[in-house]
């Protein structure tokens, strides 16, 4: 099997696996789901699901000199250019994964199947909208409740209701519960009015003190509650899933202005210099001659600058620190049917890492993948100045992320936004200056073009990619 390479984050399905090939993406089937997997395609359940854009199509494949235990069928489903994780999504990207996974287990009880995986991790983000990439997530209803209703609770609802009524970065602790969050835990951080809120109270609150108490039963527990349980009939579950279906869509997050949330209302530039800041970029980007296939804007705030660049690219991914900029891009982006543009919450000085089993179930923002093209605007004085990261390393770190080019905006100290930053700290940055900037690429990045940006005192650089570091 020379070239076969197992997803180090699919080993926990019984039912199969993905794997890729010389650069291809593919899932293995295994003999154990062939009939759930049989059932499923002939019901015309994944044709529907298709048919709706809520899951990733795939087409069943032979390929030459695989053989492997309990293999049924191998299957090469759509390829996601770019994988992201929930705890690097807004909260209306959360949202739209939340009534996509409940949109299709009504439409799977229809069929006469149910999900039986409700990770948020099973839901990638895809020419602009939220879809399931796991095929191998449905099992034939049986009566009886959801089986992933807990799930769905701890990886959608909980994190959801603390990031609209308590704080926004609780989201991130989906990174540090890669399991979904503890019930227990999220009532006990919700405020006292969310058990006046039905759906909370049902859904969180008593969901969490019954789970208390049946783990905390034994086996007589388990079995009055397999005893309740399997009174739930199929309309029951249809009107539970409604229901919870209703409760989401109907959340709103009311946040607080954040330090980027109205950044280009707020900024230092004229509009002049903005305009010609753009046609700057625009040149640069015109200057690759090609489409690019992925280019990643760091940085991005509400994505001014990420739709000038996806006039040029395949996929533009967007990211930001700030989550309510991140919410503003996302919601443009869908209000516009934007396919190209994926925003993100990334904060570059603390990025995402590898987690889960081994610290490999989930990768880090830096092993994900590299962009051919990085523009990196308005940050690098954030970076040195504010995280107090040499430029040699900041720059280290683009070398790794790109492929080709590099677009990236130089903020000199005499600059009324790094003049704020200096107001409240020493300057002990004696290397933060052009001179200093343009060492710091040697090795890395040859200057293709540097030009002023109008009635400014900051300089652009298009730069190409050196081969090797030295």
């Amino acid at each position: 099997m020379d070239g076969i390479e197992v997803d180090r984050a699919s080993f926990r399905d019984s039912s199969g696996f993905i794997f890729s090939k010389q650069g291809s993406l593919y899932r293995q089937v295994n003999s154990s789901y062939k009939e759930e997997f049989d059932a499923y395609v002939d019901s015309g359940l994944h044709q529907a699901l298709v048919n709706k854009g809520y899951i990733v199509d795939h087409e069943e494949v032979s390929l030459d000199e695989y053989c492997r235990e309990n293999l049924y069928k191998v299957i090469k489903p759509v390829f996601i250019p770019y994988l992201t994780y929930p705890y690097e999504w807004s909260f209306s990207q959360l949202q739209d994964a939340a009534k996509l996974t409940l949109d299709i287990q009504l439409l799977a009880l229809d069929f006469g199947f149910t999900l039986k995986d409700a990770s948020a991790f099973n839901i990638q983000f895809y020419q602009g909208r939220p879809v399931l990439i796991d095929t191998l997530s449905f099992t034939q209803y049986r009566q009886g409740p959801w089986v992933a209703y807990r799930q769905f609770c701890q990886h959608f609802l909980a994190p959801l209701l603390l990031k609209k009524y308590c704080d926004h970065r609780l989201g991130r602790m989906a990174e540090l519960y890669i399991d979904g969050i503890p019930l227990d835990l999220a009532s006990r951080l919700l405020p006292l009015r969310t058990w006046f809120s039905f759906n909370a109270l049902s859904h969180i609150h008593l969901h969490a003190k019954m789970q208390s108490h049946y783990s905390g039963s034994g086996v007589s527990g388990s079995q009055r509650m397999e005893k309740v349980s399997a009174k739930m009939g199929i309309s029951k579950l249809d009107a539970l899933i409604s229901n919870l279906k209703s409760y989401v869509e109907g959340l709103r997050w009311a946040s607080a202005n954040t330090e980027w949330g109205n950044y280009y209302e707020n900024t230092n530039y004229s509009q002049t210099s903005m305009q010609g800041k753009q046609d700057l970029i625009e040149s640069y980007l015109k200057k690759i001659g090609k489409p690019i296939s992925l280019l990643g804007d760091l940085g991005a705030n509400n994505g001014h600058f990420s739709r000038l660049a996806s006039q040029y690219s395949h996929r533009v991914v967007s990211f930001d620190v700030d989550e309510l900029a991140v919410e503003q891009n996302y919601l443009k982006a869908r209000a516009e049917g934007d396919t190209k543009i994926l925003p993100l919450v990334l904060d570059l000085f603390n990025p995402s890492p590898s987690l889960g089993w081994g610290n490999e179930e989930r990768n880090s923002f830096v092993c994900r993948g590299k962009f051919e093209v990085i523009i990196a605007l308005a940050l690098i004085h954030h970076l040195a100045i504010s995280n107090n990261v040499p430029l040699k390393k900041i720059i280290a770190l683009l070398h790794k992320l790109v492929t080709d080019c590099l677009i990236i905006e130089f903020v000199p100290k005499s600059d009324s936004q790094v003049e704020h930053l200096l107001s409240t700290r020493e300057d002990i940055f004696p290397d933060y200056h052009e001179q200093g900037f343009e060492l710091a690429l040697q090795g890395c990045f040859t200057i293709a073009s540097k030009d002023k940006v109008p009635h400014s005192n900051r300089t652009l650089y298009f730069l190409k990619r050196e081969s090797r570091l030295s």
